[in-house]
């Protein structure tokens, strides 16, 4: 019965199929259809849209090109990205520089401390400066019976150009010191109040130099520098001193030639002598050339040539000439790259004195002084200089100089026999005298920046001095050895100091003898003045780029020691000031 009904629920459908398929009585015409071969149908005849489609405009229109551009607009959104940056790395706040500045300082004794410069970019290549500097204190060192107080003031003027192949600059400088005698040997002169009231112990020394600078960037010459110097004092002495010294660099079959040049005048008198009321004049006349040949190769620098000097001396119209002839050897080899090298040289020169320096180096001496040229004949020396961190340099020296005619200052003896009243006259001035020395001499230094906010350096020189006619190396010690410290302590404070310690030395003074009431009779006896060290510091307050305040003191130990025989030093000294930066 199943079966029955599956049978004939199929034929149904296949009925109805095959009645839809059929139409009956219906007229479709007539149409002619010539088959030239049966169709057979493929892919390929798939309906497809052509990417080109064909125009039926009755005009064929060109072809535009297309330009392609990015049209940017605003897009809201909550996401920012972050821009990219070195991973690690701190950009730090590029600091604002200024082109002048002025400070000004008081401290006890009392003193004053000011400073002013100036400079100003006239056009790209021009540019004008000035400094002006002041430095005075009215005194006030324990059981001293002269005036102590001293001055010094200075102004220097300067215009230049600065050029791609060339460099020059004029220099115009004027400066004023006031300094006293104020050593009196009271501990070993008995004095009577008379004398002592009678002493004028002021001396004034007035400077103006006129010089200047020129620097070629290609060419034989390199460089060449000049200045004229006038100098005197408060009591009638003057000096000239005129100096050019010209230098060239060129090569010649691929070695480096250099030639030094000189000519070195100085001339002056002081109106009298020490135990001679006699005029005193004097002038030399140094020429001469450094020739030398630069030969490089790898690690190995060696630098050949000699200096041949010609000096004329005269005083009080006697003269004298003289030819001299110096080593100029300079020698380095890298033992470990840049870590360590090691060096070594043997050089000399003939190196002209003046009452100026003299007075640069001991401002006491007295305007009584035989001015003459130190020889130095050699000094031969090596070294070794590198660094034992990547922080940390040093630098340590051994050397041995040979000098003739080297000037030693030695206290002037007191005589009154010698009619001479100045304030310099009762030993308490100092002289120069001249003498063939020879000295060893250690040196060695080492300095570190243990980060970009502490510094720190040591340095030390010892000295064994062999001198032929004079007893002593006057006034020259055996030992120094100095060290400073810089540190940051954030960014607005910043602190250092420096520690100096001389050692002993030798000089020369007059004692009253004690048997010989009258006539008074002097003896002169070496004496030897103390070692003593100078603890000086500092810090200061950064209240923002342009003004920083500070305060400094100097001789923190009160150490009250002579620098010079018979000139003790001032105390414990504090300064109180501040430092302001700015642009026009």
């Amino acid at each position: 019965m199943k079966k029955l009904n599956i049978i004939t629920i199929v034929l149904v459908i296949f009925g109805i199929q095959f009645s839809f398929s059929q139409k009956k009585d219906e007229n479709i015409g007539s149409e002619v259809v010539n088959i030239v071969k049966p169709y057979t149908p493929t892919i390929s005849d798939a309906f497809k849209v052509k990417e080109t489609p064909v125009l039926e405009d009755e005009e064929e229109q060109k072809k535009e090109t297309i330009q392609y551009n990015i049209f940017s607009f605003p897009v809201a959104s909550t996401f920012t990205p972050a821009k990219g940056k070195a991973a690690g790395v701190d950009k730090a706040e590029k600091e604002k520089l200024y082109n002048n500045y002025a400070t000004l300082g008081f401290g006890n004794y009392p003193t004053i401390n000011a400073e002013l410069f100036i400079t100003q970019n006239l056009s790209r290549s021009n540019y004008v400066g000035g400094m002006l500097r002041h430095l005075s204190s009215q005194g006030g060192i324990k059981d001293l019976v002269l005036d102590d107080k001293y001055y010094n003031t200075s102004l220097d003027v300067t215009y230049g150009v600065r050029e791609r192949d060339l460099s020059w600059n004029v220099d115009l400088g004027v400066k004023n010191q006031i300094y006293n005698w104020y050593g009196l040997p009271i501990q070993t002169i008995a004095f009577d109040d008379a004398t002592i009231n009678s002493i004028d112990s002021k001396q004034s020394y007035n400077t103006i130099a006129l010089g200047g600078k020129m620097t070629l960037k290609d060419g034989i010459f390199s460089e060449a520098s000049m200045q004229f110097k006038r100098f005197s004092d408060g009591l009638n002495s003057g000096e000239n001193r005129f100096f050019i010294k010209p230098n060239f660099d060129f090569e010649v079959m691929d070695q480096k030639i250099k030639a030094d040049f000189v000519v070195d005048y100085v001339g002056g008198s002081f109106e009298r002598m020490l135990d001679v009321d006699s005029e005193l004049k004097y002038s030399t006349i140094i020429a001469g050339m450094k020739p030398s040949i630069l030969y490089q190769q790898d690690d190995l620098s060696v630098q050949l040539g000699a200096g041949v000097f010609y000096a004329t001396a005269k005083i009080n119209g006697e003269s004298d000439g003289k030819i001299f002839i110096y080593p100029n050897i300079k020698a380095s080899y890298k033992l470990v790259g840049d870590i360590l090298v090691a060096y070594a040289g043997a050089e000399g020169g003939l190196q002209q004195n003046s009452y100026a320096d003299f007075v640069d180096q001991n401002s006491f001496v007295s305007p009584t002084l035989f001015i003459a040229p130190t020889d130095n004949k050699y000094d031969i020396y090596a070294g070794l200089k590198g660094k034992l961190a990547n922080s940390v340099a040093f630098n340590v020296r051994a050397s041995y100089l040979n000098q003739d005619d080297k000037a030693l200052f030695v206290s002037n003896e007191y005589n009154p026999s010698f009619a001479n009243t100045e304030g310099y006259a009762y030993g308490n001035s100092f002289g120069v005298v001249y003498d063939n020395v020879k000295t060893l001499s250690l040196f060695g230094e080492l300095k570190a920046d243990f980060s970009k906010s502490v510094t720190f350096g040591i340095n030390g020189t010892y000295n064994n001095y062999s001198s032929d006619t004079q007893a002593e190396a006057w006034n020259l010690p055996q030992l120094k050895v100095g060290t400073t410290v810089d540190f940051d302590i954030n960014e607005k404070w910043y602190a250092g100091a420096n520690v100096f310690f001389v050692g002993e030395r030798k000089d020369l003074i007059s004692v009253q003898n004690a048997a010989a009431v009258f006539p008074p009779i002097f003896d002169s006896i070496v004496v030897t003045l103390d070692s003593y060290f100078d603890l000086n510091a500092h810090v200061g307050y950064k209240y923002n780029a342009r003004l920083t305040a500070f305060l400094k003191g100097n001789n923190l130990a009160n150490q009250q020691y002579n620098r010079w025989a018979n000139f003790p030093v001032q105390g414990i000294q504090v300064l109180l000031g501040a430092n302001y930066k700015f642009d026009f």
